[in-house]
């Protein structure tokens, strides 16, 4: 009988083409989705689970809430790393990790074996020290891992930047100078292996040791400088809600409040109130930070959430459109069916024989989802920044395969099977379709439900491409245009300022500015506490950047000078200068800044320019109090060119580097694409959202055709009479669409306010945001009336083109 099924099977597979091609191809589109979607969330939830404590491994986290700031970072004291292990009896181990560009070594550097003189650039650097590869228990390839970073000015580096430098040899004891400085010879200590692409920390590739290092004097004794992540082991059992409280009350009472006291710091009392100390296990580190100020790539529990929901949607709606198709068909069967039934056949017998049709569906598309994944996986790969591969070796893929195959097509076909078994013999060989389940009441639902999402989706598509066009064409304060960055001039040790002398002499050149404190990603940052002269004991502090700069960074980048003068190089008082933006100025409460006197750690600094304000972080978070102060900050030169020739600008910036630096390639990037590059994760979730708009809208017309075909079946004996009556093809084709372009407003009704609302609360994470417009919602709503009507239209012309004789000779 199993043989006589599929035989049946394969016929109407061959019978019916294009029912069979939308059939499996829906189908499998579906299944392809729920297969990336399925890698993507296992590869989320694998983060950081490889580390053997990994359960008892945590990070210490801080939560600062004070009016309408609202917080989370991970950046402490590096005194904090040996106080906790002194102080709390439950903690096992300590360790700290500092990736702070703005110190020198972490970041990014030009990186070189002593024994070669050609530099390469090299990113993933921070500087850590034993405890943390205790701690995390890093597998180490070469060299002892109890001593990898316990000696000063020696350097863990990863197994593939091992073989990079030193192919086929063990590179421990061997030394490499970073950025040419000779007078820091760093010792590779150990080779780890590449912490994998499933950890948080999968970015860094060498370990710089914090032993011996002081970055100033009391630097690693203090509790003003926060620059430190630190991660601690806890006891196994550990009650994590009471360590919180203890940590909080103790580093707190013990410590931060009475050095704020002793530094006359206003807000010493309400500490408690405003500030929270915790721990965050390492496992919750990727997809639960983001929230945290961490520096770090993370996911995000969210997007979990949403791409699982989005999984089993797709799921159910191909589900219940194979249904639709199965039963659109059904007037094809029904003789067939009462003609079996005639002949012996029992209901059982017909069930059997068309599950076993719906599991032959379900096997070809998962067969054809899995091809479509393999092939699709790059550009999700894309879409999500991941780098998921097919699991073809894994031994789990064909059994998860097959059993999904089998139940699916069940559930699929469960409910065609039993319908189409039920038709009476005696009526169906009269002509007659049995009435069956006729209730249109669950079609309609769905095809209101499929185009609801539909619209919430183009809606959602279109409101985040005009917030990225307007991030990226507002005017903000600075001329990101025509800006090249040169990047790791501080190897050129003494010689960077001849080198801009060289470039300003350049025809394509308009100006040039050394600082890498630049307002795009990727460049420094400085934030420090300042208030006005004198004023220390009765102002609170305001938190700001400090920027170094050189006297030509305002010119290049375009920024306005509101009030006072700019700097200049040959005034030795303007060593102890700075400008400020409105910001700063209106956070101090200066109404005429000039000639005033700002503290932050140091000497006191004259104001000698106020800015206009000008955004340097994503737009996002809004504009920061800023002061700029003359002071060299060496690795990257801005170079601001004429508009025309660009290729010409390059070719002589490049000719005027390899002068300076004839063993190291020039590294340039332009500043409006590095800008561009901040709201990376705005272009990828508006690349997510066209991408689940496409399929959504493939899967609604999918069974909105279902039903179209349908609805054409059922009323094929009233077509067939208002034909014999004079209604003409176009009344007849009205009369169909109009029923789905009704079931579209109703849709279009219940998608407006819910993506009204989900767009609001979206846009408010941005200070500068576009406003919601009546026309985004119109479009949605005239593009979904529209691909209704075209997916519609091939079932209603074709309805109305039957000739009515076949379907009124039965009465």
């Amino acid at each position: 009988m199993l043989k006589n099924y599929l035989k049946i099977a394969f016929r109407q597979l061959r019978k019916q083409k294009m029912y069979t091609a939308i059939k499996i191809g829906g189908f499998a589109f579906s299944i392809a989705a729920c297969l990336l979607i399925a890698l993507y969330i296992r590869d989320e939830l694998s983060f950081d689970k490889s580390y053997p404590n990994a359960a008892n491994v945590y990070r210490v986290l801080g939560h600062y809430h004070d009016g309408s700031i609202d917080e989370k970072g991970v950046d402490w004291p590096s005194v904090l790393g040996k106080v906790i292990k002194q102080d709390f009896p439950e903690v096992e181990k300590s360790g700290r990790l500092m990736p702070n560009s703005l110190f020198w070594g972490a970041g990014a550097n030009e990186l070189k074996r002593a024994d070669q003189p050609d530099n390469t650039h090299e990113e993933g650097f921070a500087y850590a020290d034993q405890g943390l590869i205790d701690i995390l228990n890093l597998p180490m390839v070469y060299g002892d891992p109890k001593h990898a970073l316990s000696e000063p000015l020696s350097m863990v580096i990863s197994k593939s930047k091992a073989d990079k430098y030193f192919p086929g040899q063990n590179p421990v004891g061997k030394v490499m100078y970073l950025n040419n400085n000779k007078t820091k010879p760093f010792k590779i200590a150990a080779v780890m292996q590449d912490i994998p692409s499933n950890s948080h920390l999968h970015d860094f590739k060498f370990f710089i040791t914090l032993a011996g290092v002081e970055f100033w004097n009391g630097e690693q004794a203090t509790w003003d400088a926060n620059n430190y992540h630190i991660y601690i082991a806890l006891k196994p059992g550990t009650n994590i809600a009471q360590f919180d409280k203890k940590l909080n009350d103790g580093i707190l009472k013990t410590y931060y409040i009475p050095n704020m006291t002793r530094n006359g710091d206003k807000r010493a009392s309400k500490v408690m109130s405003m500030f929270n100390l915790m721990v965050q296990n390492v496992q919750d580190i990727n997809l639960r930070s983001y929230d945290v100020h961490d520096g770090m790539s993370h996911g995000d529990i969210r997007f979990v959430w949403l791409f699982g929901a989005v999984a089993g949607f797709i799921l159910v709606i191909a589900c219940i459109n194979f249904v639709n198709l199965s039963t659109a068909k059904s007037a094809n069967r029904a003789k067939e069916v009462g003609l079996r039934k005639v002949v012996g056949s029992q209901r059982s017998g017909l069930i059997q024989q068309f599950l076993a049709e719906s599991l032959l569906y379900s096997f070809f598309s998962f067969v054809l989802g899995l091809i479509l994944a393999w092939v699709l996986l790059p550009y999700f790969n894309t879409l999500a920044s991941k780098s998921l591969v097919m699991p073809w070796a894994a031994w789990w893929l064909v059994p998860v395969v097959l059993a999904s195959a089998f139940l699916i097509g069940v559930v699929a076909g469960i409910y065609p099977a039993f319908y189409l078994s039920g038709f009476k013999p005696a009526e169906v060989l009269k002509g007659n379709l049995s009435n069956g389940s006729k209730s249109s009441v669950l079609r309609n639902v769905l095809v209101v439900f499929q185009f609801a999402t539909s619209i919430i989706l183009i809606i959602s598509t279109v409101v985040i491409y005009n917030q990225m066009q307007y991030l990226l064409n507002k005017k903000v304060g600075f001329e990101k245009d025509q800006v090249v960055m040169i990047q790791g001039t501080n190897t050129l040790d003494n010689q960077v300022k001849p080198f801009k002398s060289e470039l300003l002499k350049l025809s394509t050149v308009k100006s040039a500015s050394i600082s890498d404190f630049l307002p795009v990603s990727g460049t420094k940052r400085n934030g420090n506490q300042f208030y006005i002269e004198g004023r220390e004991k009765i102002d609170p502090t305001v938190g700001g950047q400090f920027w170094d700069v050189d006297h030509d960074y305002i010119k290049t980048l375009g920024i306005k000078l509101v009030a006072g003068r700019n700097f200049i190089p040959d005034m030795k008082t303007d060593s102890q200068a700075v400008i400020i933006n409105q910001m700063m100025a209106n956070k101090l409460g200066l109404k005429n800044a000039i000639g005033k006197k700002i503290v932050n750690y140091g000497p006191a600094k004259t104001i000698i320019g106020v800015v206009a304000d000008f955004n340097f972080n994503s737009m996002r978070d809004g504009i920061e109090p800023l002061v700029m102060h003359l002071s060299p900050s060496e690795s990257i030169v801005s170079v601001k060119i004429k508009a025309g020739d660009v290729k010409t600008a390059l070719d002589q910036i490049t000719a005027t580097w390899k002068q300076f630096a004839p063993n190291q390639p020039i590294r340039y990037n332009f500043m409006d694409e590095r800008f561009a590059s901040m709201y990376a994760d705005v272009q990828r979730m508006g690349r997510i959202f066209t991408s689940f708009a496409v399929l959504a809208i493939m899967i609604a017309c999918l069974g909105l055709f279902a039903l179209a075909a349908f609805m054409a079946e059922q009323r094929s004996k009233e077509i067939g009479i208002r034909k014999v009556l004079g209604a003409t093809i176009g009344n007849i084709t009205t009369m169909l669409s109009m029923n789905f372009v009704k079931l579209v407003f109703i849709a279009i009704v219940i998608a407006t306010p819910i993506a009204y609302y989900a767009m609001t609360k979206w846009l408010q994470d941005f200070t500068y945001r576009v406003t919601l417009s009546w026309w985004m919602f119109a479009l949605a709503g005239v593009a979904a009336i529209m691909i209704a009507l075209v997916t519609v239209s091939y079932q209603s012309i074709k309805a109305a083109l039957m000739n009515p004789v076949k379907s009124l000779k039965a009465e």
